[in-house]
């Protein structure tokens, strides 16, 4: 089983909670993501699979456990 993470370089270091294209789909953030990523600039979340609604184009994701990392980066 492959888990997909993903830190906040990788989406731009976005600043405002919302759904965001990426190269893998779309990523809803939300603002205790953005808290997280702002007190830990290295913390890693695991991508989790969301299901698509009829609106939806490509595949749906949202962040869920995260890994802060070593926090003398």
């Amino acid at each position: 089983m492959r888990v997909n993470k993903i830190n906040w370089d990788k989406i731009g270091r976005v600043t405002e909670p919302g759904r965001y294209k990426c190269f893998f789909g779309y990523l809803t953030v939300t603002s205790d993501d953005i808290e997280v990523w702002t007190r830990y600039p290295h913390a890693t979340f695991t991508l989790i699979t969301q299901m698509a609604d009829e609106q939806s184009v490509g595949e749906e994701f949202r962040l869920g456990a995260f890994d802060i990392g070593d926090p003398q980066r």
